[in-house]
């Protein structure tokens, strides 16, 4: 697939953001989702005294921004690892603190557009959905093998899928004919399943189906929820970190996490705030940013990005 397809989402926003904390000399910056290396890139481009460190679980994804970031030589450090990982990743390198984190959460273009991989609904393919595919279990076993009542909460939790409990006793009527192992089939299913009321609103009826079985497969909200504390820990004082969401459930994730730390600890009622119970962190962003009209017209893959910032402004005090 051409590179020149993939367009990094909100990314000048995502520098401006970032830009205060990479501006010195000596600067470390994680792109903990590397996917096509479309932002780390334009990391180590505008930021030419900065060091990046990018994670990425998909083999393929890696070599491919591996090929990209060459030319940057030894500024660039590329690690086969899931974002939760972030901690042993920067130890192993021994950093003990970095200026910038990026999180960029949407599955990369290159999954989408690689036909075999399964995550697209709009053509058939394997149902597989696994971002690192040395590991882990596939859609379709999750489709095949797990209970209805298991089925019915990650459609309803992770898809926000209303109608769940019908699609999920179509799939196990069909899974008993025989076992899924096609995108196509499980489309046309969903399809049948919907009332005609559901058919007409938001876009393909597959899509909540599809990105509740890419959570449940990747553990993505598992993994987020472990991550983003732990990217708030790596940073420096006056380090700052940019979150690109794609659904409120990400959103609200890192929403939760970027409050409590810019919050205040202390018991109601004290004069004076002592240093352990100060924020941690100053937000960055009213509330979630969103992308410009003319971005979503050129990208319409930037079309659901919620976008939030924070810098960290004092180190924790256990």
């Amino acid at each position: 697939m051409s590179q020149s397809r993939h367009v990094p989402v909100m990314l000048q926003r995502c520098l401006d953001l970032l830009a205060p904390a990479l501006e010195a000399p000596g600067s470390v910056v994680v792109d903990c989702t590397l996917g096509l290396g479309g932002h780390s890139e334009a990391l180590l481009t505008r930021f030419p005294e900065a060091r990046l460190v990018a994670l990425d679980r998909d083999t393929e994804a890696l070599r491919l921004s591996g090929e990209r970031l060459a030319p940057f030589g030894d500024r660039a450090t590329l690690v086969h690892a899931v974002y939760d990982e972030l901690p042993d990743v920067l130890e192993s390198l021994r950093i003990p603190r970095v200026q910038g984190v990026l999180f960029d959460l949407g599955v990369s273009s290159m999954q989408l557009d690689e036909a075999g991989r399964g995550f697209a609904y709009a053509q058939d393919a394997p149902l597989d959905m696994r971002m690192d595919q040395t590991t882990g279990i596939s859609a379709a076993e999750v489709l095949n093998t797990y209970p209805a009542g298991d089925l019915v909460r990650i459609l309803f939790q992770y898809g926000e899928e209303k109608q769940a409990k019908r699609i999920v006793s179509a799939i196990v009527r069909e899974r008993e004919k025989e076992p899924f192992s096609n995108s196509a089939r499980l489309v046309e299913l969903i399809r049948d399943a919907l009332p005609q009321a559901a058919k007409r609103t938001g876009g393909n009826p597959a899509k909540r189906t599809f990105q509740a079985l890419r959570i449940e497969v990747n553990g993505e909200l598992a993994v987020l929820e472990r991550a983003v504390p732990a990217a708030v820990e790596a940073l420096a004082v006056g380090g700052r970190i940019a979150v690109l969401s794609y659904h409120s459930l990400e959103d609200r994730l890192v929403k939760h996490v970027f409050a409590a730390g810019a919050a205040s600890t202390a018991p109601p009622g004290l004069p004076v705030v002592p240093e352990q119970y100060q924020p941690r962190l100053k937000l960055l962003t009213r509330g979630a940013e969103l992308p410009t009209e003319e971005e979503v017209a050129e990208n319409r893959r930037a079309a659901p990005a919620r976008l939030r910032g924070a810098q960290r402004i004092r180190e924790s005090i256990e």
